[in-house]
């Protein structure tokens, strides 16, 4: 009874904590400052220089956000450029669109192109990983009969597709489940294997599941793949500007990201790779004109859009060059295991997550066992002031924990006092 009591007066505190601390060390900046900050950055490989890196992004004081996954805030620095770039071709207007735009979104893909490690000729930039990842699906060769292998774990809207093109072609799609604590590559690049048949032609895997953070074998399911003849389609929505990426190394045929997620570019941008000898053979989504047979600037036709979130991708990644790749990955993994680690050890709750250090990053997911999914990111929200989603398919029943480079230790260090509370019946 005692300690039943003692637990029912620590959730009382906490809920009335959630009230109050936010509004102290938390989130010190309001939602409307996007002005220069104009003092440098401290030493790297600090606590002070986190600290710094947090003044540069405005932020929500209603609760501790959590849920950097879907998208990432773009830090104010970019956010003026992108301001300033929005300006100036609104300033031009037609002169912009009918002049240089080409040429400047070429270049800009060439910089992300050596960025990560394939041809310029070799990438393009789009809107986001489901427009790049469903143009392959949609212009892939398809013959009935052929087979396709994914997983359940995969993302939705590339699930749809390839279920709307096995209605339409005829294509048999192969569902695997991929665990969420394997016991080596060789368990993960089985389950692939063991699907593959004669009219195989596609296997689409996530490079960063993006409910629970895991990291997939890439490379060594491309080699397995490959000596099948099978082509490799990978959905790295969750990894440009979050860990390295070196798309030539991986050997995959396709590759897609969203650089609005950890590259932090405003909405509206992406990247699809497709190697070099696959261009031809797929079919844009639109069609094209006065283009380079066999060049990937065929797949390329979008019409008007907003030109100046191409540029401000060349401004995100000088930002994420100031801080560097390697540097945060490393802090990203490290907020990861900070929160992860301890609540491992605690009865009642699920961590979602390989523990394995090179199995994940940023990206974490963790379930209490008496309390539904929706149920637990509501009660964070509302109760405790911390933003979360739910997540509840396959074998993963949770909420995806997405810290980002300007959360603190000191939000964590609250957020597992609270789980750690919820974890008791």
């Amino acid at each position: 009874m005692e300690i039943t009591s003692f637990l029912m007066d620590k959730r009382t505190f906490l809920k009335q904590l959630g009230s109050t601390a936010l509004l102290t060390p938390f989130l010190p900046y309001d939602l409307r400052a996007i002005s220069d900050d104009k003092e440098g950055y401290p030493s790297p490989d600090t606590e002070d220089f986190w600290l710094r890196i947090r003044r540069d992004y405005a932020l929500k004081p209603d609760y501790i956000n959590l849920e950097n996954g879907y998208y990432c805030i773009t830090p104010r620095p970019t956010l003026k450029k992108y301001f300033e770039h929005i300006e100036e071709i609104n300033l031009h207007g037609s002169y912009y669109m009918r002049t240089v735009q080409w040429d400047n979104k070429k270049r800009i893909a060439q910089r992300l192109a050596k960025w990560l490690g394939c041809g310029s000729d070799e990438l393009i930039i789009t809107r986001n990983t489901t427009e790049s990842l469903d143009m392959i699906i949609s212009g892939f060769p398809w013959k009935a009969g052929d087979e396709a292998i994914y997983a359940r774990q995969d993302y939705g809207s590339m699930i749809d597709q390839f279920e709307m093109i096995g209605s339409r072609y005829g294509v048999v799609n192969k569902v695997i489940s991929v665990p969420n604590h394997p016991e080596s590559d060789d368990e993960i690049v089985a389950l692939y294997e063991q699907e593959i048949t004669s009219k195989t032609k596609l296997i689409m895997l996530c490079h960063m599941i993006n409910i629970t953070g895991h990291i997939l074998p890439v490379k060594k399911i491309c080699e397995m793949a490959h000596r099948y003849g099978v082509e490799v389609m990978v959905d790295g929505a969750h990894c440009a500007g979050h860990i390295d990426v070196d798309i030539g190394a991986l050997g995959c045929d396709y590759y897609a990201s969203s650089l609005h997620k950890w590259l932090s570019v405003p909405l509206g941008a992406g990247i699809l790779y497709v190697s070099r000898k696959n261009i031809p053979k797929i079919w844009p989504l639109l069609a094209e004109h006065e283009r380079e047979e066999g060049g990937i600037s065929r797949l390329n036709h979008t019409g008007t859009h907003p030109v100046y979130t191409d540029l401000a991708i060349a401004d995100a990644l000088d930002y994420l060059d100031m801080i560097g790749l390697e540097r945060k990955e490393k802090r990203l993994r490290y907020l990861q295991r900070y929160w992860s680690e301890p609540l491992r050890e605690v009865s009642g709750l699920n961590v979602n997550t390989p523990k394995e250090l090179g199995r994940s990053c940023g990206i974490g997911n963790i379930g209490v066992k008496h309390i539904e999914p929706l149920t637990l990111a509501k009660t964070l929200l509302e109760e405790y002031k911390i933003f979360t989603v739910a997540i509840d398919q396959s074998n993963v029943h949770g909420c995806r924990i997405t810290p980002n480079i300007y959360t603190t230790t000191a939000e964590l260090d609250r957020f597992i006092e609270v789980m750690t509370s919820l974890s008791a019946p």
